[in-house]
């Protein structure tokens, strides 16, 4: 892949979400970023909230996502991803679907649905 292709971009951003490398991270994303829940509030803007949001979750000690699938539509990604994380009932992981939109070379908004979460082998539904 090219630098400038939008995977490429949004693989970066993922490598450095997984490495908790806080400067890689946000090096991928515009300076007047967004973040939404998917067709809802936004949830930060510009790095200094996603700096503050990423720092609380990069300090869970298991966090790590891992990638189900992509797709790239021209500067549209989309990830399925597997989210493990430290939950206040325990060790669980998400379901989580990213969709990433890339403007010159770096991530301008992102979206995200959450899915099933899955609590120490439990899912949400069955507890």
């Amino acid at each position: 892949m090219k630098p400038e292709d939008p995977g490429n971009l949004v693989q970066q951003q993922l490598d450095a979400y997984n490495a908790k490398n806080v400067e890689a991270w946000l090096s991928t994303y515009s300076h007047d970023a967004e973040h939404f829940n998917l067709h809802g509030e936004r949830l930060a803007q510009g790095h200094h909230e996603l700096r503050t949001r990423i720092q609380a979750r990069f300090s869970e000690p298991n966090l790590h996502a891992r990638l189900l699938s992509r797709t790239v539509v021209g500067n549209v990604v989309v990830d399925s991803e597997e989210i493990t994380r430290n939950f206040p009932e325990g060790l669980g992981t998400i379901e989580m679907l990213c969709i990433y939109e890339v403007v010159s070379g770096r991530i301008a908004k992102a979206s995200f649905a959450l899915g099933r979460k899955c609590v120490s082998g439990v899912p949400n539904d069955a507890a």
